[in-house]
């Protein structure tokens, strides 16, 4: 059991990250009180059930109540409204964050109703799966995954730090940078990925005449892999294109583009170039499974899954 960090934390929106982050705040005894607060009754509900937390309410503003840490975990069109709700309500000192994926958009949003009086501190942790809500989440997701702050300048540095302490605890590696850097980063690694899932897995849907037999029933790994994306939280990548919307146009340029030069490369038969992005593509995977962002078990272990069956 890790000590006591703060007295009172406050989870608001208590989806796959809320959650587990609550499940680590418990394992790990952070906290003498959680306070959860979502505006859905049934999924209020269901995180009592689960004993989450140790107090519910369907109020931000009364979860936020002499609370020490406050995390948002909202989808980041949410954000504004989240934030005038409980600005009013925060205690002097509380250090307030979110776990958005997007942070020019989420900082514009929050910073305004901010009161001078707290410590706002925008962050975004690296990690989840496609499912989405309370009984989604688990102890240990953030366990060797990056967390990355975009504090605003002239951000109180103690509070920095025990912000950073606290997700080290949950596992993560902490990082610091630029809000813009931040979602230019994002868009290549994250947004467009799941992006260029769910249009491949609507272009199949598209053929209606093949997605309800042959595309299904002799689905390979990787159309498998993208469906896993493409099932992500509807809400929550919506906002995410609406709020990240240059860095993914740019994003999406850059790849139009590379995809073209694809195109023309099979079309002329230009197999030395095909080879070369290959090859090149290759070694950054490698790097990924060196870095310790995945494993590199065969086929990403799905042949133990099938022996099982």
């Amino acid at each position: 059991m890790s000590s006591i960090q703060f007295d009172r934390i406050a989870l608001i929106g208590i989806g796959l990250i809320g959650s587990s982050i609550a499940h680590d705040i418990k394992r790990l005894g952070l906290a003498k009180e959680v306070v959860i607060s979502t505006r859905s009754a049934e999924t209020l509900k269901r995180a009592e059930e689960l004993k989450l937390g140790d107090r519910y309410t369907p109020s931000s503003a009364e979860a936020v109540k002499d609370a020490d840490l406050v995390v948002v975990s909202v989808p980041v069109g949410a954000s504004g409204s989240v934030a005038a709700e409980i600005a009013a309500h925060l205690k002097p000192g509380a250090i307030v964050t979110d776990v958005g994926s997007t942070k020019a958009s989420v900082i514009a949003q929050m910073q305004p109703h901010m009161p001078g009086n707290v410590h706002f501190i925008p962050g975004h942790p690296i990690a989840g799966t496609e499912r989405s809500g309370p009984d989604a989440g688990f102890a240990g997701l953030f366990e060797g995954r990056w967390c990355i702050f975009t504090p605003i300048p002239g951000t109180d540095e103690q509070a920095i730090k025990r912000l950073r302490h606290f997700w080290e605890t949950l596992g993560s590696r902490v990082d610091e940078m630029d809000a813009a850097h931040h979602d230019k980063v994002l868009a290549i690694v994250s947004h467009l990925p799941h992006l260029i899932a769910y249009n491949i897995v609507g272009t199949a849907d598209d053929l209606e005449t093949v997605t309800k037999s042959e595309v299904i029933k002799y689905s390979a790994s990787g159309f498998r892999d993208f469906t896993r994306l493409a099932a992500s939280d509807p809400t929550m990548w919506r906002d995410v294109c609406l709020h990240n919307r240059d860095a993914i146009l740019e994003m999406l340029a850059r790849f139009s583009e590379d995809l073209a030069y694809l195109q023309r490369a099979i079309r002329w038969g230009e197999g030395d170039k095909i080879f070369d992005l290959f090859t090149r593509t290759r070694a950054i995977r490698r790097s990924i499974v060196e870095a310790g962002q995945d494993v590199d078990a065969a086929d990403f272990g799905r042949h133990a899954l099938d022996v099982k069956k």
